[in-house]
């Protein structure tokens, strides 16, 4: 501990879900389904898609990116929330909580402009399908995840600087892992410049990204309601109402807790709305997304059925 003219905390306590002890159990027991069933999830569907060439497309591309991403975004946050349920290690030294805040910037960040991604590669392929092959090159799609990696990567490196800077006296995060908000919250020091900074980065990004999605979704839809085919119109609105389902829970959340002011008035619901956005979506994801696609599913069987043949 460095001595200032107050002390200044360098280790934190994550308070997570206070409850009791019965409570916590079941707590613990539902993250830890959820978290299991995320990886797996994810994973399973990841390898589905490399194993299978009908299925290397610029759309499955982009979503086995997402999958990983996935992987990483509910691994930086829960497996510490399981500790905490346990009561083994709340504590988290202020490094640690300034990584585990970066990665999990980074990796929202990147889900962010990924999500606009896909619902470019969407546009294009319902709105423009004779040219769709030119426009969406093998060249194309990795120059794409690499801007929504790139961006991911230097997005956090000033808010995660600023905080850094910051001298805190509150040593109590109340929520389940570190973020931006509460971290603020225990400066002891002005931290109007650190916030504003990171309120308008964050605003740019969330409502910048979240913008060009839904202009490539108005784009389809439009597109949509002009088709003659009835089939056709059908396979295309029930492809983007998936999607669109995913991609509202998702930014409708981190809209919240990121550039809406009001957020930070209310720490109980911004614990239930970080569940939603850091828990819940990566768990949705591979199921609103492949298992809704017809492909994906033979594909996925005929794997499993060559791991587990049937005993004849």
């Amino acid at each position: 501990m460095k001595t200032w003219n107050q002390s200044t905390v360098t280790e934190f306590i994550i308070l997570g879900f206070p409850s009791t002890k019965h409570i916590q159990i079941l707590l613990f027991i539902s993250f830890l389904f959820t978290y299991i069933l995320t990886i797996l999830g994810n994973i399973t569907l990841l390898v589905t898609l490399q194993r299978e060439p009908r299925l290397r497309t610029p759309m499955y591309f982009f979503l086995s990116t997402l999958y990983v991403l996935e992987i990483g975004y509910t691994s930086v946050t829960v497996p510490k929330l399981l500790s905490v349920f346990l009561n083994r290690d709340r504590a988290i030294s202020l490094s640690a909580c300034l990584v585990q805040s970066y990665f999990f910037f980074l990796l929202g960040s990147t889900e962010c402009f990924l999500l606009a991604a896909i619902a470019y590669d969407l546009y294009l392929a319902i709105c423009n399908p004779l040219r769709y092959p030119a426009l969406m090159s093998s060249k194309m799609c990795i120059q794409l995840a690499l801007f929504c990696c790139v961006t991911g990567f230097l997005n956090p490196c000033l808010p995660t600087f600023l905080v850094s800077r910051l001298k805190f006296c509150g040593s109590i995060i109340n929520l389940f892992f570190c973020d931006v908000p509460p971290l603020l919250s225990l400066s002891c020091t002005d931290a109007y410049v650190s916030a504003t900074t990171i309120f308008i980065s964050s605003s740019i990004i969330v409502l910048g990204s979240f913008l060009m999605t839904s202009l490539s979704y108005t784009c389809i839809l439009v597109t949509i309601l002009k088709m003659t085919s009835s089939k056709g119109c059908q396979k295309a609105f029930s492809t983007c109402t998936y999607h669109l389902t995913v991609v509202s829970l998702y930014y409708g959340t981190v809209i919240f807790m990121y550039t809406s002011p009001e957020a930070q008035k209310s720490m109980k619901v911004n614990k239930v709305v970080s569940v939603v956005y850091s828990v819940g979506t990566p768990m949705l994801n591979p199921i609103i997304y492949s298992l809704r696609n017809e492909d994906v599913k033979k594909t996925l069987r005929k794997m499993l059925l060559n791991m587990f043949p049937a005993r004849k």
